[in-house]
């Protein structure tokens, strides 16, 4: 009950930089640790060739896909959990944790068979080309498979944080990350695996973090038991679930589609012109993971002001995060821009010319459109926030998706390999003007509530 206590002070009337501090850094640590895997593959695997680069470019989108399995099911479980825990109902958050876990588990499992048995087919379609193909295949028998265990961490991962235990969640990412950073080069070089050493050393990694949830669970430290006896895929508790996870699984099968059509659009190029994509979506993820992780902290404290009526406090919070998240996004986009070409080379074979020509390139041109990308985000987390889930659904698919699956289409078609690197930042800024455009538009909405209330106070 304390604990409840504590969180309704830190959402209610904690000055909004402690709140936000609170709530957001540690999701963020957690959600970058995560994205360091894929960066540390690309590192390493880059001084193996641009086949082998363009490679885990393509396998890429397929861990995106699952990512989002778990983050569907634990996103969507953690909110509801959170409530229950508030209200004291122990016996239905164990129904509610046990079915996330084990529906994510299960899904999960068809999902990597079924992917196994149709890979070349699949990996054809995503952009392989017949350079790229053995070392994608090679990459992909053995990273697909150890995705179950990816599958149970992302859902554990929010599931743990619901219950306020963060420093398991990052200790569990943060052993998982190490013992990659150590195992990659040992795999890859030293016993001369190649690309399926990075996968091996990914699986390790993997199982590493999920011993850590293991072993959480069963010293029962957790407050739910994830008893297969509470496993109760009721309407009510899938409802639950599913309202919020279905539109978090919906953005993340956009970015994977974003990423493959980018890849399969490249393959008409060559595989340097993949490898050097590859690139730049691995250094970009990290910029945009911490953004998202920060505003998980945020989305709570704007639905409880909402809530709350508290019109002010909502204001405060939504100003600061746009102040701080556009601060670190300027930054972050500088930096893409004055080190373009050495961020990519550090990807890239020596003298490979032209995979750090067009990841220069590209990279530069994400970098400008980066300054935009704390704004949009903002907006995109405030209208799910309040509740208001078409419009934000609709501004969270503009990014990679209403917006970007046109030009990826067309571009190309019209600019050539310009319309390949420029596509993704493009529809960042088409993105940041619908979020002006729709941010008056809510605004104006808030500002009409906030004197109704007002006056019906008043003739009281």
């Amino acid at each position: 009950m304390n604990g409840s206590n504590n969180k309704m002070e830190l959402l209610g009337k904690a000055p909004i930089p402690k709140a936000l501090m609170s709530l957001g850094i540690p999701i963020m640590i957690g959600m970058l640790i995560n994205a360091l895997y894929n960066l540390v593959d690309a590192y390493f695997v880059g001084g193996l060739g641009e086949s082998q680069m363009g490679a885990i470019s393509i396998v890429f989108p397929l861990g995106q896909v699952v990512v989002g399995l778990g983050l569907m099911f634990g996103n969507g479980a953690a909110s509801y959990l959170s409530r229950l825990l508030g209200h004291g109902d122990r016996e239905t958050a164990n129904k509610v944790a046990s079915t996330a876990l084990y529906s994510s588990i299960s899904i999960g499992a068809i999902i990597i068979i079924l992917t196994t048995i149709l890979l070349k087919p699949i990996l054809s379609v995503l952009g392989a080309t017949d350079t790229i193909m053995p070392y994608a295949v090679s990459y992909a028998q053995i990273y697909v498979i150890s995705c179950i265990f990816n599958v149970f961490n992302v859902t554990m991962n929010n599931i743990v944080a619901s219950e306020g235990a963060s420093k398991t969640t990052m200790c569990a990412l943060l052993l998982g990350a190490i013992i990659n950073v150590i195992l990659d080069p040992i795999f890859i070089y030293s016993l001369n695996m190649g690309v399926a050493g990075a996968a091996i050393a990914t699986a390790i990694s993997q199982i590493a973090s999920t011993l850590v949830y293991v072993i959480y669970v069963v010293r029962k430290k957790s407050a739910f038991s994830f008893s297969l006896k509470a496993f109760a895929p009721t309407k009510q508790i899938l409802t639950e679930i599913l309202k919020i996870g279905i539109p978090t699984l919906t953005f993340q099968l956009l970015t994977s589609l974003s990423i493959a059509l980018i890849n399969r659009a490249g393959s008409g190029y060559s595989d340097s012109v993949i490898a050097g994509m590859g690139a730049v979506t691995r250094v970009t993820s990290m910029g945009t993971l911490v953004v998202f992780g920060f505003l998980k902290g945020f989305q709570p404290i704007a639905g409880f002001s909402y809530g709350a009526k508290n019109f002010n406090r909502l204001r405060e919070a939504i100003k600061t995060s746009i102040i701080w998240s556009t601060a670190f996004c300027v930054i972050v986009g500088l930096v893409m821009i004055l080190f373009s070409a050495q961020i990519v080379s550090q990807f890239a074979t020596e003298g490979n010319a032209e995979m750090i020509s067009v990841g220069h390139r590209s990279l530069m041109a994400n970098g400008f459109s980066f300054f935009l990308f704390g704004f949009y985000t903002v907006y995109s987390s405030l209208f799910l926030a309040l509740g208001k889930a078409r419009a934000g659904f609709i501004l969270g698919a503009c990014r990679q998706g209403i917006c970007f699956l046109p030009i990826i289409f067309i571009l190309p078609e019209l600019w050539g390999l310009n319309g390949i690197l420029y596509a993704q930042p493009i529809s960042d800024v088409i993105s940041a003007i619908i979020t002006v455009l729709m941010a008056l538009h809510l605004h104006k909405e808030l500002r009409v509530t906030e004197t109704r209330i007002c006056l019906e106070k008043h003739d009281q």
